[in-house]
């Protein structure tokens, strides 16, 4: 349903640049979660294969960006600030600001696999509306690869290491990434309401104050206000 919206957002070549760019950044840091995964497991099998997946995510952040520095020649000097469209064609997986130290194996994998998964559905859209773009779409063709092998050796290695649990894993995973997306999408619509007020009070609210206080000037009687020498009082005293 929301192709042709993605289509019109990639339509771009500004937001293309700064969206590759965001791609690139987020594939190297999830890169370095992963890899800090590596030395934290003692799972042998599981640290040979987050390296390899360490490995694919520096790759595919190298890729996002010099595909974004070849876009970025062919652009006009000037940039025109055009709408990014982030919320509605987010960028690669991440790793959310996950506490690797802090996760065990379990979760480590179940996160991974959900956060392949969606990634891998992201890049499918992505590929599909960037016919006017080939080298574009090539690139994300040859990450879907890596995706799909990431997303499957997650869950084949979840399923081994808990194999009575690991739908129980999953489960939670799915409820923290609900929990965390509903945190952005209210921090989102906070900050769309608080615009939306400031530009209330700047443009409604002030000026009516403003005219209220013209209003009270006019009604002031100009220069000094003579004071009977009775409400002046003794000036032995301050009061």
């Amino acid at each position: 349903m929301l192709t042709p919206v993605h289509r019109w957002i990639w339509s771009d070549a500004e937001r293309r640049v700064q969206k590759l760019l965001r791609f690139g950044e987020t594939e190297t840091d999830g890169g370095r979660d992963i890899l800090r995964a590596a030395e934290v497991t003692s799972d042998r099998l599981l640290r040979r294969l987050y390296l390899e997946h360490a490995i694919d995510e520096f790759r595919h952040g190298v890729l996002f960006r010099r595909r974004a520095a070849a876009l970025l020649g062919t652009l006009p000097s000037r940039s025109n600030g055009s709408f990014q469209g982030d919320w509605l064609a987010p960028g690669g997986h991440g790793l959310d600001d996950l506490q690797v130290d802090d996760e065990s194996d379990y979760t480590m994998l179940a996160f991974l696999h959900l956060s392949e998964k969606a990634a891998a559905s992201r890049f499918t859209v992505y590929r599909d509306v960037m016919q006017h773009d080939p080298p574009t779409r090539a690139i994300f063709e040859e990450i879907l690869h890596d995706e799909t092998f990431h997303m499957n050796y997650t869950r084949t290695q979840l399923a081994r290491i808990a194999p009575q649990r690991h739908r129980r894993h999953l489960w939670r995973a799915r409820l923290s990434r609900l929990w965390k997306s509903y945190l952005r999408l209210a921090t989102a619509i906070a900050g769309v309401l608080g615009s939306i007020l400031l530009i209330i009070q700047y443009f409604v609210l002030l000026p009516l104050f403003a005219w209220l206080a013209k209003r009270a000037e006019r009604r002031e009687i100009p220069g000094w206000s003579l004071v009977s020498p009775k409400a002046s009082g003794s000036l032995q005293s301050q009061y």
